[in-house]
């Protein structure tokens, strides 16, 4: 009865310790995306999608969270060894640039909502960190069409009645 009770012990000891592995000498490949043009949309999307290669191997269910410009963030997986992480703003508060990514495990995370709770401006050393440029946004012309269309159809007539009594005269 005590063999089970240890054994059971163990067992649960061995399975917190190899979720709370960490990754050893992270290799990363990251590809980003976002959104260009925002004449029909009100939000930008940010989307990071990236490989993490670690020296040891890491368990299936390995989680990552990310954090960018203090808002946190899930990665989700995506495929083997595959992260994606994305996020929206609105045009108004969007910015060109480059947004840098935190990307944390489960440990590094757990460390900074840690330090958070005393000082909201905590930081942490991210797992890895990647740069996302964003060349910023099209919003359209500064005229529209159709306004330039009336404009130029306002004085052609004006033009129009304007030689008409000069003819007349």
């Amino acid at each position: 009865m005590v063999t089970k009770f240890v054994l059971s012990i163990l067992a649960i000891a061995f399975i917190s310790g190899s979720r709370a592995e960490s990754c050893q000498n992270p290799k990363v490949e990251a590809t980003s995306f976002t959104s260009l043009d925002a004449t029909v949309v009100t939000q930008i999307a940010y989307i990071t999608e990236f490989t993490l290669v670690c020296d040891n191997q890491l368990p299936e269910n390995y989680a990552l969270y990310g954090e960018v410009d203090g808002k946190s963030l899930t990665a989700a997986r995506v495929g083997q060894n595959k992260y994606q992480i994305s996020w929206t703003e609105d045009t108004a508060v969007a910015r060109s640039g480059v947004h840098k990514v935190s990307v944390l495990d489960e440990e590094g995370w757990a460390s900074l909502r840690r330090a958070r709770r005393t000082d909201p401006n905590a930081s942490i050393a991210p797992l890895l960190e990647i740069q996302l440029k964003h060349p910023g946004y099209y919003t359209g012309p500064w005229v529209n069409s159709e306004v330039l269309a009336t404009a130029l159809t306002l004085i052609i007539a004006y033009i129009a009645v304007h030689e008409k009594s000069h003819i007349l005269l």
